[in-house]
């Protein structure tokens, strides 16, 4: 993707990539598919990133106060509260984002450092007659399968929190056309965040491995919130608020940043006549200089899919599994079109991987295309698995697109 950003440097980011690059006649298909998958994982991004936000931060409240109970509607509006403040910061000039944004940046990454220097020098496992850590033969050698499925579907299923995670790193793409050098600061930026972003994520992953007593009563938990519930087995009450004070800032600094480039993406759409009414979305505002119509719109789209909160986790959690499965469709299909269809005749930008670039492009295309089917099966098999376990996913995701489509005949070649 940063090969794809220093070649192209445009708020469209994906969607133009893959138009550029598609076999003649087939731009038409390829730009719908990666915009509508882009613009879909963009979407639900702020929204699912700000209830999880929301959630840890009324978790926070229920082990302060064990008899506060959260309910669905203190969700729902603690979560469009952090909408409109998410909207407020994306409306503002290019100059003052940009510093918010590099304010959030750092502390998100020294909380990331704090925090994995914190939970395995304060867990208290000791005291409730448990080793300090784990031992490395029960961390590598047993698999917690959480689904029905055999343990190496399991494994490949659980990808959906990694793939959801790391599915922001797009976000300088779309920024482009706000910052000066975009041929090598906006790709730069890509593969910082990936590396930095993976390398830490990595690290955490090992860390929560080696001290969480009960995954199943972590994931159980009244509390809503399973990382919230791990670190209350692992930690003393003052250090598991700490924790959580840090995690809930970092989270709001991640929805903030979500919703900027949602905003770009649709704003890159809009200007390309893209959506009805986009003569209203792609206005640029006089003062800020930014598409402060777009903001609002993906704002108010986004309170409204909120509003799965009160059909229940299952129906909430569709936010995160269709955003990160349309989210990686559309980093993957302009590599997957470089890579196989355009090849050497591919003219990089300053920022390239050289001779790296076809077989990390051919990796990437073949995880994509076998986690995709992965991801959206349901956790549960036989007369267990009902409407309300079901994984609707691939419905929600490939429904309107298809539709669409063939409503408007995009597919057609011309």
């Amino acid at each position: 993707m940063a090969e794809l950003c220093s070649s192209m440097p445009t708020s469209g980011g994906l969607y133009y990539s893959s138009a550029v690059l598609a076999p003649p006649g087939w731009g038409p298909l390829a730009a719908w598919i990666t915009g509508w998958s882009n613009w879909l994982g963009q979407i639900t991004g702020a929204p699912s990133v700000n209830y999880g936000t929301a959630a840890m931060t009324l978790a926070a409240a229920s082990i302060v106060n064990p008899d506060f109970v959260p309910q669905n509607y203190q969700v729902y509006l603690l979560t469009v509260l952090l909408m409109i403040i998410h909207a407020c910061m994306a409306s503002l000039p290019t100059k003052t984002i940009a510093r918010v944004n590099n304010f959030g940046s750092s502390f998100n990454i020294v909380a990331l450092v704090v925090v994995l220097i914190l939970i395995p020098a304060g867990t208290n496992r000791e005291e409730q007659g448990l080793p300090r850590f784990t031992g490395s033969k029960e961390v590598w050698g047993e698999i917690y399968a959480g689904t029905d499925f055999p343990s190496g579907v399991s494994i490949l299923m659980s990808f959906i929190g990694v793939i959801w995670t790391m599915s922001g790193y797009d976000s300088p793409f779309h920024l482009a056309e706000e910052c000066s050098n975009a041929a090598i600061a906006s790709p730069r930026a890509i593969f910082l965040t990936s590396a930095v972003g993976g390398t830490f994520g990595w690290f955490l992953q090992l860390v929560v491995a080696y001290t969480v007593v009960s995954i199943p009563d972590a994931l159980e938990s009244d509390l809503g919130q399973p990382f919230a519930a791990y670190l209350v087995q692992v930690l003393p009450q003052k250090t598991v608020l700490a924790v959580l004070a840090l995690t809930i800032i970092a989270g709001f600094f991640m929805g903030q940043g979500c919703m900027i480039a949602a905003s770009r993406v649709t704003f890159a759409y809009a200007r390309d006549d893209c959506f009805p009414f986009s003569n209203i979305w792609k206005k640029v505002n006089s003062r800020t200089k930014t598409p402060v119509n777009a903001v609002w719109f993906n704002t108010s789209v986004g309170c409204i899919m909120l509003l799965l909160i009160f059909g229940g986790s299952l129906a909430a959690g569709a936010m995160f599994s269709i955003g990160a499965i349309a989210a990686f469709v559309a980093f993957t299909t302009p590599i997957f079109i470089r890579v196989f269809f355009v090849g050497n005749r591919f003219r990089p930008g300053p920022w390239n991987l050289g001779k790296f670039s076809i077989p990390i492009g051919v990796i990437a295309s073949a995880f994509v295309i076998l986690m995709v089917p992965i991801l959206c099966l349901p956790s549960v098999v036989g007369s267990n698995l009902t409407e309300a376990t079901m994984n609707w996913t691939c419905l929600v995701y490939g429904g309107p697109m298809t539709m669409i489509m063939i409503t408007h005949d995009v597919g057609t070649r011309s």
